[in-house]
């Protein structure tokens, strides 16, 4: 086989891998599963998806359609060739405006597609939690629904015509058609006849009609997924008294990527929702009194019905970006219900939320009601939305699992149901979650269950077939939107008769009759409880690390705690930062995902004695440039970062180290030494032969501009006339300025600043000008010599900060080092935890001083000025950008915008680096660079990050300034 692969990648077209790092990412998907592939395949063309139908067709494998692989109940995993359409497969082909129709490749991601037709005022509706990353391929394979069902419906509502190609290699294009033309594809003499004709065979039989219409989840039941949606075809005017078309675009949507392979879809839109809108966010004392209030609620003319419970809700209350959103609730509710009302005018929807509130005041359900507008709606949304990653987040091995996460039942149903499923769990001893989308009857519920223990596989099996049994009885669907997989598949003979599974096993034979479109999936389903991530009873291996991984129950665990809901695989242009270089790429081993499956898999079966060993994890961590987003923007805060200084500091153990490397991680006494001679050392860096030469020892790429170093040092320029203008303190405030490596011996004019700033600002100022934060050494992987700096400035600073004398820091990478990676490294953590408390970016110190009224903007000119702000990646993830945005914006007639840029794309040393280039300079050109191109001439460019400003400069041409420059000129 391996020959066979190895000369298929010769003739493919697109990419194709086989090694053990792309088979161990793609084992996984969202789900509990794992299944190891024979490859990997990113076909460029229809043509080599053709290919691979002919390959698994001769060489008896198979084929697993993939997208952004966010599934939940196993799609996306199989022992065949994986192929991810994503890369290569997202044009937005055609709009018809008239008609309101789009046509798509299946790797077009929803909120991208939205983007693009918003300015037509068109929008495509279904809306998942997963919409700033899932695509559309991925949503049709699901028929997802999302928070938007009850007003806009479901996917397969949406879906006019699939472009496909069959098992054999067929094209065909599924769309409505009338009898005579359904009748006339019968008469075909291909794969397409014979599919026709077969079903046409098939229902038209009354005898399966009825078995169907007996059997299938109740109609009103609009969120449905079971099995394959033969009860979708039977109204029509093929099979009923009915002037409606046939569609088989209705079986495709949710048939998991079993039946065929989609390469283009076409979509009906709906026009823009109304612009008003409100958010009623009820809470409850109770899980029933908010279950009773969904059908109360429903009687209003709702867009969105979505519920949370308190384990949802607690996991925000520690989550870096989720916590803030919380801002609306009220004491400890049990369950909340978001109720979104829509208007074309703001009469109306008051009208429409008194009517909401005064319903739910007769009901008397629920203790408060808080109404929720503009921003606070997007954030009381997204705080529903982060819930799954966010489950994700429970530390150990303990999860809610994702097996019964997906029944709807009718909603005169939901409360009998939810109290009946209340008390199955009570049986098992279970605590369940609780949320998702009430409206539509269906409620993400999920056990609490290790499946690292033999008990927990065995609850496992039994809690989902007693909740399927209750889903029968209720008439229930038991995937109303994620799919059946491999979780629920094994149920599907017992949830719709044993005879309509004879059907669907008849239709998938003939569309596939040699089962090479993934297999295991609706139908001959593999065991729900076989081929889960983690072995049962396994013994768990010992990792020692420098770093301290507690919080997570060790580095393993980190890895582990990535359950594959793929937020990290959002665009540049949704909001956040996450996975720069996976922006640049489109690979999936650039994700925060990729690294973390490929760290699980090695450190659990690496037979090395040194676990990190593994050129399999350097090359994953390769493109790793540690921004740190993931360790906010991760809803399971999966820190790929930290992880990251771990592997390099374990690997470089037994590999050893590169010179340039070392020269990077030492850039400190490098910088120190030959700040002595500072004209010197910039004529040999400017001198074309010698940077040459000094670029070729660093591993420098040769387009990359090497750092000045200071014509003057700190000390000397605060001793200089220029900077003696400070004024005698007025508030006797004391602050400890620490000047870090970079701002000393690189750009001692931004310490300078910061000094006159903070000293006629009336601030009683301590510079600090000897310690090293250790930046450096942390991002190569030097912890040994990073400890001992963690270590030194703890103990040279823990009599000297406090609540009243703080420590004040000018490039983020280096003071934001004090609050997180000194927490992992320092040997006084206590000590390491209070200065922590007591450290701040000088931008926040000032952003808080300005709010308390001692900086005001009388202070400083009013002049008028337009600023646009990048902030430093350690910013975005530890603190916020908000606080250089506030003191840019102090000044009366300064106007400040945020670039909404992610990742700069330098890094550090990253950008510097032969091999990382390109990747470099392509992360600046997807949002930093063009918008400083486009801004005017006189707009002041600030930028809070040394490397930040360096790939300005390198990038555009453009001069950035640090905010206590611009500040410090802006003063009276």
């Amino acid at each position: 086989m391996e020959k066979l692969l190895q000369h298929f990648k010769g003739i493919f077209d697109g990419e194709f891998h086989y090694d053990t790092l792309h088979t161990a990412m793609y084992a996984t998907d969202a789900s509990v599963y794992q299944k190891i592939p024979l490859a990997v395949a990113y076909p460029k063309t229809e043509y080599g998806i053709k290919q691979l139908i002919h390959f698994a067709s001769e060489n008896k494998t198979s084929l697993i359609p993939r997208t952004a692989g966010t599934s939940l109940a196993g799609q996306c995993v199989g022992e065949g060739i994986v192929v991810d359409v994503s890369k290569y497969f997202t044009k937005i082909i055609s709009l018809d405006k008239k008609q309101m129709t789009v046509t798509v490749q299946p790797g077009v991601i929803r909120d991208d597609l939205n983007r693009f037709l918003r300015k037509y005022n068109l929008f495509f509706g279904p809306n998942t939690s997963t919409s700033n990353r899932c695509m559309i391929g991925g949503m049709v394979g699901n028929n997802s629904s999302g928070t938007t069902s009850i007003q806009h419906g479901v996917t397969r509502d949406k879906v006019l015509k699939l472009k496909t190609l069959l098992s054999n290699g067929e094209e065909v294009l599924f769309e409505p058609l009338s009898k005579e033309d359904f009748l006339n594809k019968m008469e075909l003499n291909s794969l397409e006849g014979k599919i026709y004709k077969n079903l046409f065979a098939e229902l038209s039989s009354e005898e399966i009609r009825k078995e169907i219409w007996k059997e299938f989840p109740k109609p009103e039941i609009h969120r449905r997924n079971t099995g394959y949606a033969v009860d979708a075809l039977l109204d029509n005017s093929v099979f009923a008294d009915s002037e409606m078309q046939i569609n088989l675009c209705s079986l495709l949507c949710g048939s998991e990527g079993t039946l065929a392979f989609t390469t283009e879809i076409t979509l009906q839109l709906d026009p823009l929702p109304p612009n008003f809108s409100a958010v009623v966010a009820a809470h409850y004392e109770n899980l029933e009194n908010c279950l009773n209030d969904v059908i109360v609620a429903m009687q209003h003319n709702l867009h969105t019905c979505e519920m949370m419970d308190d384990v949802i809700l607690d996991c925000t209350k520690k989550n870096k970006t989720y916590e803030p959103y919380r801002f609306f609730v009220e004491g400890n509710p049990k369950a909340l219900l978001l109720l979104e009302l829509k208007s074309h005018s703001e009469a109306d929807l008051q009208k429409q939320i008194d009517a909401l509130l005064n319903s739910l005041e007769i009901s008397g359900l629920s203790y408060s009601k808080p109404v929720l507008r503009g921003e606070e709606i997007e954030m009381s949304l997204e705080l529903r939305k982060a819930g799954l990653g966010l489950l994700g987040n429970m530390v150990g091995d303990k999860k809610a699992v994702a097996c019964i996460e997906d029944t709807a039942v009718a909603l005169d149903d939901l409360p009998n149901y939810i109290k009946e499923f209340s008390a199955l769990m009570a049986r098992f001893d279970q605590k369940a979650v609780y949320y998702a989308h009430a409206g539509a009857g269906e409620l993400h519920l999920r056990p609490i269950l290790n499946l690292k223990e033999k008990e927990g596989v065995e609850y496992f099996r039994k809690i989902t077939t007693e909740v399927a049994k209750l889903c029968k009885k209720y008439g229930g669907s038991f995937s109303g939107e994620h799919g059946d997989g491999i979780v629920r598949a094994e149920f599907i003979p017992m949830l719709i008769g044993e005879k309509n599974y004879s059907l669907l096993k008849r239709i998938k034979n003939t569309f596939d009759p040699e089962n090479i479109f993934n297999p295991g999936k609706i139908v001959d389903a593999f065991k729900m409880d076989q081929s889960l991530r983690y072995e049962a009873g396994r013994k768990e291996p010992e990792i020692n690390t420098i770093f301290d991984f507690s919080d997570s129950e060790g580095i393993l665990r980190l890895a582990e705690k990535c359950n594959g809901s793929g937020d990290c695989r959002k665009p540049p242009e949704a909001l956040g930062a996450m996975c720069p270089s996976y922006h640049a790429t489109k690979n999936e081993k650039d994700t925060t995902r990729g690294r973390a499956n490929a760290l699980r898999e090695v450190l659990t079966n690496n037979e090395e004695t040194n676990k990190f060993n593994s050129q399999q994890l350097k090359n994953v961590f390769d493109l790793c440039i540690s921004c740190k987003a993931c360790a906010s923007e991760c809803p399971s805060n999966v820190d790929m970062s930290t992880a990251k200084a771990e592997f390099l500091y374990q690997y470089n153990r037994t590999n050893g180290v590169s010179m340039a490397d070392t020269i990077f991680a030492k850039s400190t006494k490098l910088n120190k030494y030959t700040s002595k001679f500072p004209k010197l050392t910039n004529a040999f860096y400017r001198n074309s032969i010698s940077s040459k030469i000094i670029k070729n020892i660093g591993n420098v790429h040769p387009k990359r501009s090497l750092p000045k170093i200071s014509s003057k040092s700190f000390d000397k320029l605060i001793q200089n006339n220029n900077y003696q203008l400070v004024e005698k303190n007025k508030n006797q405030q004391k602050v400890m300025l620490f000047v870090d490596e970079f701002s000393n011996y690189l750009e001692a004019e931004i310490a300078a600043d910061a000094f006159v700033l903070l000293s006629k600002l009336g601030y009683n100022i301590e510079v600090i000008t000897h310690l090293d934060s250790g930046r450096a050494l942390i991002s190569k992987g030097f912890l040994e010599e990073a400890k001992w700096e963690a270590d030194n400035n703890i103990a040279y600073l823990k009599e000297k900060i406090s609540e009243k004398v703080p420590l004040l820091g000018i490039e983020p990478s280096a003071i934001l080092s004090f609050r997180d990676e000194y927490l992992r490294l320092a040997t006084d953590r206590k000590s390491a935890e209070e200065i922590s408390k007591n450290t701040f970016l000088i931008e926040e110190f000032l952003a808080s001083e300005i709010k308390k009224g001692v900086i005001t903007a009388s202070q400083f000119t009013s002049k008028e000025k337009t600023i646009k702000i990048h902030s430093h990646c350690h910013q975005k993830s530890l603190s916020n950008q908000k606080v250089t945005f506030d003191i840019l914006n102090l000044p009366r007639n300064y106007t400040p915008t945020i670039i909404p840029s992610g990742c700069c794309g330098m890094a550090g040393s990253f950008g510097y680096e032969k091999q990382h280039y390109e990747v470099s300079m392509k992360i600046g050109e997807l949002k930093l660079f063009p918008t400083i191109r486009k801004s005017g001439a006189t707009a002041i460019i600030a930028a809070n990050g040394t490397s930040c400003r360096h790939q300005i400069k390198d990038g555009t041409g453009r001069e950035a300034l640090h905010p206590v420059t611009i500040l410090r000129n802006a003063l009276r």
